[in-house]
C-alpha cells in the first residue's frame, strides 16, 4: 500500500557491493534484519541516553530509545503510506555510532581528536553510525560493514557538515554525502525518522526525569504540551495521581504529536504532490509538525535543556564521564600496548582509538578506565 512518493525496495539505488535478491525478504527488510543482528546494536543496551547505565535499571538506554523511535516511525509511516521497513531500519540504526555516556562522551571524543589532528579531525555520532554500518562491522567474508542499501544509509546520516560531505563524495561519488552539498532533501522515510526521534526523546526524558527525582510534576506546569495533557487526564480521571497520572499525560502527549505530524504532513504532501521519491528530494522538508505543535515542542525542549540536561546532578555526572573518555584516549595514545592488537596496528591510530572508545558500553568504559588508571570515578 505504498504511495508514489514512498521508497520502493524494488527501485532501491542498491548496495555498494551487489548481492542477489533474498527469496523471502525485500531489500529494506534485509537491512533491518542485518542491523538487529549486528554487534553495535546489541551494545546499545548498555549505552547512556540521559542517565548512566549504573544509575538505574528502568531508565532509557540507546537500545530502548531506538525501539521507541522505530515503533513511532512505523505507526506514522503506515498512516502516510510510506515504507515501514525502511523507517524501522533507519530508526534502529540511527544511534549505532553513539559513544558511551551519551553526548558527553561524543563531545569529549571530538575534543580529543581535534587536539590530536587539527583542523580536519573530529568525532560526530551520525557520521560514526554510518562508519559502523559501512566499515566497522565485520560479519561478511568478502567486504567490511553491513552493505546496507543507499536509502538506509542516507537516513542514518542525519547531519553532516559540507566539508565532511565533500570528503564522503570523494570516496563515494554521487553517494550519501551529495544532499549536504547540493541542498536537497532525503527520502520521506528519513525525514520521518528525524521527527520520530524527537517525539520519542522528549516524552521519555520527561518520564526518566520524574523517575529520577530531578523533575517534578509541578515544574511541568508551565510546559503547555504536557500541562494540557495532564489536565485532560485529570478531567477524565479526577482521582488519578502519581505515576499513573504521569504515564497518562505522556501517552496523550505522544498521541497529539503523532496525530499532528500526520495531519500536517498530509497537507504538505497534498500541496506539493510529489510523484516519486526523487521528486521529494527537490522539495523543502515535507514531514513536519504544524506551526502550533512546533512551538510547543520548542518550549518543551527548552524546558528539558534547562531543568534536566543542565541539572547540577546531571552536569556533575557528565563531567566525570568526560574525564573517563579523556583519560582513555590519553592512555591509549601514549601506550598502544594497552590496546587490542588489531587496534594498535591500525594505519590511522587516532581514528582507530576513537572507533574503539566509541564502540564501548558505559560499563566497559568504566572497567577499562579503572584498569588503566586505578581510579574509580563512579563508586
Amino acid at each position: 500500500m505504498l504511495q508514489a512518493y514512498a521508497c520502493d525496495p524494488r527501485h532501491s539505488r542498491g548496495r555498494r557491493y551487489p548481492q542477489d535478491p533474498a527469496p523471502t525478504r525485500d531489500e529494506f527488510q534485509r537491512d533491518r534484519d542485518r542491523i538487529v543482528h549486528c554487534t553495535a546494536f546489541r551494545r546499545l543496551v548498555y549505552k547512556t541516553q540521559v542517565f548512566l547505565n549504573h544509575e538505574g535499571d528502568l531508565f532509557r538506554t540507546r537500545l530502548t530509545h531506538s525501539l521507541e523511535v522505530a515503533q513511532l516511525g512505523r505507526s506514522i509511516a503506515r498512516e502516510l503510506g510510506l515504507n515501514e521497513d525502511l523507517v524501522e531500519a533507519i530508526a534502529l540504526a540511527h544511534d549505532l555510532g553513539h559513544t558511551p555516556f551519551g553526548h558527553a562522551g561524543q563531545d569529549q571524543l571530538n575534543e580529543c581528536l581535534r587536539a590530536a589532528h587539527p583542523p580536519h579531525a573530529g568525532f560526530e555520532h551520525n557520521l560514526q553510525s554510518l562508519r559502523v554500518v559501512d566499515t566497522l562491522e565485520e560479519r561478511y567474508p568478502d567486504h567490511d560493514g553491513l552493505n546496507l542499501c543507499f536509502e538506509t544509509r542516507e537516513g542514518i546520516l542525519k547531519h553532516c557538515s559540507r566539508r565532511r560531505a565533500e570528503q564522503l563524495l570523494k570516496r563515494e561519488p554521487g553517494g550519501v554525502g551529495l544532499r549536504f552539498v547540493n541542498g536537497t532533501q532525503p527520502s520521506l522515510e528519513a525525514q520521518l525518522c528525524n521527527l520520530a526521534d524527537e517525539i520519542a526523546y522528549n516524552a521519555h526524558d520527561i518520564d526518566d526525569g520524574v523517575r529520577s527525582g530531578l523533575l517534578t510534576l509541578q515544574q511541568l506546569d508551565g510546559v503547555v504540551l504536557f500541562a494540557s495533557c495532564r489536565d485532560e487526564a485529570l478531567a477524565e480521571f479526577p482521582r488519578l495521581g502519581g505515576r499513573r497520572l504521569l504515564f497518562d499525560a505522556i501517552r496523550r502527549m505522544l498521541s497529539y504529536q503523532v496525530h499532528d505530524l500526520i495531519a500536517a504532513t498530509r497537507a504538505a504532501l497534498e500541496a506539493a504532490a510529489p510523484a516519486s521519491p526523487q521528486a521529494v528530494r527537490a522539495l523543502p522538508p515535507l514531514v513536519r509538525f504544524s506551526s502550533a505543535m512546533q512551538a510547543q515542542n520548542a518550549q518543551l525542549k527548552g524546558f528539558l535543556l534547562r531543568q534536566l540536561y543542565r541539572h547540577p546532578q546531571v552536569v556533575e555526572t557528565t563531567n566525570r564521564a568526560r574525564q573517563v573518555v579523556a583519560d582513555l584516549y590519553a592512555v591509549y595514545s601514549a601506550e598502544p600496548a594497552s590496546l587490542p592488537q588489531t587496534v594498535a596496528r591500525h594505519a590511522r591510530p587516532h581514528r582507530a582509538i576513537a572507533d574503539y572508545i566509541a564502540g564501548m558500553t558505559d560499563r566497559f568504559a568504566l572497567r577499562e578506565h579503572q584498569r588503566l588508571t586505578g581510579e574509580t570515578l563512579f563508586p
